[in-house]
């Protein structure tokens, strides 16, 4: 009978079962066993990384990771990082931290503002427009202050994590700093300049 061979040397460790692996026979007996690997924790993490993709299906190209699931057999967790990380390989290859973090700050809002602009929800269009104000100011100041960028150590993965959490769903980053730092400098002159308009004569 085939022998199962048990490694668990605590609740979170890695199980380790071989049954039905074919070996080299032994004295003209053939041996097998097989070998299969689990572990609780790393298939939490592949459902939690699939629902992920599910909720942004145009997004992650859900239905193609799908169609190679299939074909290969792998989880499509797997073939998402795979993906990823060879996108991720050629864009620090051809521009660096700069270009990678100018993706992160971009491309998320974008596509979520392309959605925003078909939606009749006025949420999501305040939400986006709030955020590209807050973007526009910070690109505007990091043009102006270059110097800023090579004295920060490790400036464009701060970049990157700040927006981010600008535009991340739970935080909402973008109308803080808008109400707290960029309306009650901007809006004072606004309405200045409002103020200032010649007004038109009645007849």
């Amino acid at each position: 009978a085939p022998k199962k061979i048990h490694c668990n040397p605590n609740p979170t460790a890695l199980s380790i079962k071989l049954t039905s692996l074919k070996l080299p026979s032994v004295n003209n007996v053939p041996t097998q066993f097989n070998f299969t690997m689990s572990h609780p924790k790393l298939e939490q993490a592949v459902q939690k990384v699939d629902e992920f993709l599910a909720a942004y299906p145009t997004l992650c190209q859900y239905d193609r990771l799908r169609d190679l699931e299939k074909k290969t057999g792998q989880p499509k967790a797997y073939l998402f990082f795979a993906i990823f990380s060879l996108l991720l390989t050629l864009i620090v290859s051809i521009g660096g931290a700069k270009l990678l973090s100018d993706i992160v700050a971009f491309g998320y809002p974008a596509y979520m503002s392309f959605k925003a602009i078909d939606s009749s929800d006025a949420t999501d269009d305040t939400q986006w427009l709030t955020y590209w104000v807050v973007f526009a100011s910070f690109s505007i100041t990091e043009s102006v202050m270059t110097f800023v960028v090579n004295w920060i150590p490790f400036y464009y993965i701060i970049k990157s994590v700040f927006f981010m959490w600008l535009y991340h769903p739970k935080f909402m980053g973008a109308g803080l700093v808008y109400k707290q730092i960029i309306k009650p400098f901007v809006m004072p002159h606004l309405q200045s300049f409002e103020h200032s308009k010649p007004q038109k004569k009645e007849e």
